[in-house]
């Protein structure tokens, strides 16, 4: 491809397609008003599924730009299977948790209400907005789902089975967690898990004994320092991709 990729798209759509793509009110209103895009303008469409795609602008107006879909420049490629259970957090921090959990690999995340949950309204509308801002952004090929808000003892209860749980408990009592998952799992051919985070304040006692409890919980420290929740978070998934994911 000669001409510069302009604009970077998620779509819902499949692709190609007819070759042809109408974008919904919000993105058109995004390209033609916001980022002035004209006719000719190369956009790079991807939709989680079918690989990335050129396309060119064929016609612009103010709540319907059309898209004309010339060639695949990237096949789908799969990513890892882990998920981020995290309490709720302030407006600001959890708009970055979203953003950040995306660009490190996440591929689901669940708002989780625990006894020391402080916010206890989540608009998932908002983290979707901003998990796709993100992937947009970083190059990534498809954009995490996002989970209602659940009780823990509800999450707990509905985990699937082969799931394992890496808990990030801060009372320091776990293995440091870079070695405890690669002696949990194979890196050549590891097992969906997913990532508990708790509250500012942390888990109670009765939620610590409920997590430990489940059948492939691995209970692991990261470190002698106090981290904030969306700290703790980043931290957790950078361990992970490092000793079991694709780093």
């Amino acid at each position: 491809m000669s001409k510069k990729i302009q604009h970077r798209l998620f779509v819902e759509a499949s692709l190609p397609g007819d070759g042809m793509l109408t974008l919904d009110s919000d993105q058109s209103h995004y390209l033609a008003n916001v980022m002035r895009a004209k006719m000719g303008e190369q956009v790079s469409l991807f939709n989680g599924q079918d690989g990335e795609w050129a396309a060119e602008i064929a016609d612009v107006r103010k709540k319907a730009v059309t898209l004309r879909l010339s060639e695949k420049v990237k096949d789908q490629q799969p990513e890892p299977d882990l998920w981020l259970a995290f309490a709720p957090i302030k407006k600001a921090r959890i708009d970055f948790m979203a953003q950040k959990a995306t660009e490190l690999g996440v591929s689901h995340m669940i708002p989780m209400l625990t006894r020391r949950t402080i916010v206890d309204r989540v608009k998932t509308d908002r983290l979707h907005a901003n998990a796709v801002e993100a992937a947009e952004q970083c190059e990534r090929m498809n954009v995490p789902t996002i989970g209602e808000p659940v009780k823990l003892e509800k999450l707990l209860q509905d985990w699937p089975s082969d799931r394992k749980i890496m808990f990030c408990d801060e009372d320091l009592s776990g293995t440091p967690a870079h070695t405890a998952l690669l002696a949990a799992d194979n890196k050549v051919a590891p097992s969906p898990w997913g990532i508990l985070i708790g509250p500012e304040g942390g888990f109670d006692d009765h939620e610590r004994s409920l997590i430990r409890s489940r059948p492939n919980t691995v209970v692991v420290s990261l470190g002698p320092r106090i981290l904030r929740a969306d700290t703790a978070a980043m931290a957790a998934i950078s361990l992970w991709q490092s000793a079991l994911g694709d780093w």
